[in-house]
């Protein structure tokens, strides 16, 4: 194996100190041009590379911001991956990515691994199952700013930055009884989360306000994948009578309901009417094109880095507790229009 290439390596090549070549390599204004680009050409071909992690330990600063996922396959996500990238990669941090897959071992697991690989500091979304936030203590402890997005735990140390979903959800189901629809279905996800917890919140508030009893047989928990899905949309199909109305947490269980409707030979919005959730690309390659609740994953993503590298440079305490809400609206596409403007 070929040695590592060392600034002592380039100042013997050069017949130079080492401690000119390392200021050549950093641009000190102390070195001339000619010596910097001398020093550069030099430490190219012999095949040097700097290594910043040694040096910025020195500085107590990595230069890395640790980002938590607990997915990696929907567009909201990937929305809200370069809204950090945008702004992390402009005030020169690079990001390490951790997945969760959904389980808050992995998550905890994650967690650890990102403490000890010395992040400045972490972005993260919960894990469906996560309840103890025992894992991100050394953070808190030692000061590391952590800013959580969407899936979060309201009463937890650190920024979190999500949108009203109970509001976001009482503008789902409104719109789908304005529409004229009575007996509406709600699929969800794990209640103990805070996003389907709220939104089921204001499935209910809708609901009591236009005099609608809840009828607990219309609820369905799930998990957020297509197998699953599909079977709870079995089941959906199954009631009798039918609901009219469709509230669906996510654009994947939208997109699956209208292809599961149609394929039971009921029509869409005719029949049952649908609103999903989180405006991915789903939502408008489905037919009829899916209701939705426009969730700014750019934004958010952005809003969220922003928010870390200012508590990072000291501009903002990383000690307060703070909640940001972002703006979300309902975009009313034919799935849930039954009634023409």
């Amino acid at each position: 194996m070929k040695k590592e290439t060392t600034i002592y390596d380039i100042a013997k090549t050069l017949n130079i100190s080492a401690t000119t070549v390392s200021r050549g390599l950093q641009k000190h204004d102390t070195i001339s041009l000619k010596t910097q680009k001398r020093i550069a050409d030099t430490a190219k071909e012999l095949g040097y590379r700097s290594n910043n992690f040694a040096s910025n330990l020195r500085k107590q600063k990595t230069n890395t911001i640790g980002v938590m996922l607990h997915e990696l396959h929907s567009s909201f996500i990937s929305s809200v991956l370069a809204g950090i990238e945008k702004i992390t990669a402009e005030a020169n941090y690079d990001l390490i990515i951790g997945h969760s897959s959904e389980s808050y071992k992995k998550e905890a697991a994650n967690a650890h691994n990102f403490f000890h690989k010395r992040v400045d500091g972490l972005i993260a979304a919960l894990a469906f199952d996560t309840e103890d936030m025992s894992h991100f203590d050394p953070f808190f402890d030692r000061n590391i700013p952590v800013v959580f997005f969407d899936r979060v735990e309201e009463t937890s140390k650190g920024t979190k930055v999500i949108i009203d979903n109970e509001k976001a959800g009482y503008d789902a189901t409104q719109h789908l009884i304005d529409q004229g629809c009575k007996r509406i279905a709600h699929i969800t996800s794990n209640l103990k989360r805070n996003v389907y917890e709220l939104r089921f919140e204001g499935f209910l508030n809708a609901l009591k306000h236009n005099n609608i009893p809840f009828d607990d047989s219309m609820l369905f928990i799930t998990e957020l994948t297509k197998d699953m899905c599909m079977e709870t949309m079995r089941k959906v199909i199954n009631l009798s009578p039918l609901p009219d109305g469709i509230f669906a947490t996510n654009d994947l269980i939208g997109a699956i309901a209208i292809q599961v409707l149609k394929e039971n030979s009921l029509s869409v919005p005719k029949d049952i009417a649908i609103v999903g959730f989180n405006n991915d690309i789903l939502s408008i390659i489905t037919d009829p094109k899916l209701s939705t609740i426009n969730y700014p994953g750019f934004e958010l993503g952005e809003i969220a880095a922003k928010k870390l590298i200012a508590q990072l440079e000291g501009k903002e305490d990383a000690s307060e507790n703070q909640t940001i809400i972002i703006k979300s609206d309902l975009i009313c596409r034919e799935s849930s229009m039954r009634k023409k403007s």
